[in-house]
């Protein structure tokens, strides 16, 4: 089922509502060949699945540059697809298989056996500053923290505290780039996209490791 049309909220809530058993495994099974057909005609351009984790159920999305967002529930599932087909393309398709390794690794992060990930990421959603600060975070290890004034200047802006700030407010790929990891100079929490509670949950996993 290739979308080729704009996606409206009830299109892409309906595709995340809950169905009968019956019907879902008929679904799965459909939806995993339209996928497979969709890759060989070159005509899905967003993949998506949604995992459960101890911070809620997350939303993966990826396209043929790599993973390009993770959603949290609390972000609106359906409003973080709606974006992505008005600013990627509106041809995205539920294909689980294409972000098995996502998900697998994303298991074992939470499992405590995965410190750091080996995933191929999609940065197009973050530019400019917000992408250096990104691009950072990833060098921040597991189990360590660093303040929004330190991240910083690791991304060449000393000065730019409150930008880091923003910039892992919105980061598209939170827990794979950890941005989690960036808390105040008094080492508080400061703010987190998934709320407090997902980044003290994430916090605690790694400091428990």
């Amino acid at each position: 089922m290739t979308i080729e049309h704009s996606l409206d909220h009830r299109d892409v809530t309906s595709l995340l509502e809950p169905l009968d058993a019956g019907l879902e495994l008929a679904l799965a099974s459909l939806r995993a060949r339209l996928a497979s057909d969709a890759q060989l005609t070159h005509t899905l351009d967003v993949a998506y699945r949604v995992v459960d984790s101890p911070v809620g159920s997350l939303l993966l999305a990826a396209t043929d540059r790599g993973i390009v967002r993770v959603a949290f529930e609390v972000e609106d599932h359906a409003d973080v697809l709606q974006f992505l087909a008005n600013t990627i393309s509106p041809r995205i398709l539920q294909a689980p298989a294409r972000l098995d390794d996502a998900a697998r690794q994303l298991d074992e992060y939470f499992n405590g056996t995965r410190t750091e990930f080996d995933l191929i990421l999609d940065f197009r959603l973050s530019r400019g500053f917000r992408l250096n600060v990104l691009q950072h975070l990833p060098r921040i290890a597991y189990g360590h923290t660093e303040s929004y004034a330190e991240v910083a200047l690791a991304a060449g802006s000393p000065n730019a505290v409150r930008a880091v700030g923003s910039a892992c407010a919105t980061n598209p790929l939170p827990v794979i780039v950890p941005c989690h990891r960036v808390v105040k100079s008094d080492g508080s929490f400061g703010g987190y996209l998934g709320g407090a509670d997902a980044k003290r949950a994430l916090l605690t996993l790694e400091a428990a490791a």
